[in-house]
């Protein structure tokens, strides 16, 4: 491949398929050069090092996912949007593990987080879908959380054969989201909130 083809968007896009190949892991910038057979030099013209290259991914990831998420959660609310908003969470991450990785293993440069808006549009989705609950601040945070949470835990175990009962996978993980569904309709009230309230 030439070495005038490159561009930053080409690199980061091959870096991003080489991760889900072989690891996020396992990125480097010389096995990204021997993918586009050039000295690991070359790569330097468009990146700064291997911390930016990883930034990269995790923000092309980032707004991938996003996309996946507003897509599937369009013309929903309540539980359906919710089950939208997981299935496409899940999907993304069980086909992009590499991506998905990114999203969770890097820790992106605030002024980098600054010029995109990758990641907040999926805190912007979460919340939005949330308040179909009649959640808000700071229920929003912490549900949000939790929800974060299960979803990676779960997903995580499941790519890794983490659930070896013969209980199929899928069905559970729909158990998982009726249990949500219930948990965050019957969320808890806040006592603090209220004892501020009282004084």
């Amino acid at each position: 491949m030439a070495r005038a083809g490159l561009t930053a968007e080409r690199v980061t896009e091959a870096a991003a398929d080489l991760a889900d190949a072989v690891g996020f892991e396992n990125i480097t910038v010389s096995a990204l050069a021997r993918h586009f057979g050039v000295k690991d030099a070359s790569l330097y013209a468009h990146l700064r090092n291997l911390q930016d290259l990883r930034e990269r991914v995790a923000m092309l990831a980032a707004g991938e996912l996003a996309d996946r998420i507003a897509a599937a959660v369009a013309g929903r609310s309540g539980k359906e949007a919710m089950v939208a908003f997981a299935n496409a969470y899940r999907d993304y991450a069980l086909a992009h593990p590499g991506r998905y990785t990114a999203t969770q293993a890097v820790r992106v440069d605030p002024a980098v987080l600054a010029r995109s808006t990758a990641y907040v549009r999926t805190i912007e989705l979460t919340h939005a879908m949330l308040r179909a609950y009649k959640l808000a601040e700071p229920d929003l945070t912490d549900a949000g959380r939790l929800m974060r949470s299960a979803f990676h835990g779960y997903i995580s175990l499941e790519a890794n054969g983490g659930f070896s009962h013969s209980r199929e996978v899928r069905r559970s993980w729909e158990r998982a989201l009726d249990g949500l569904h219930i948990m965050l309709e019957n969320w808890p009230a806040d006592p603090s909130r209220h004892a501020a309230e009282e004084e």
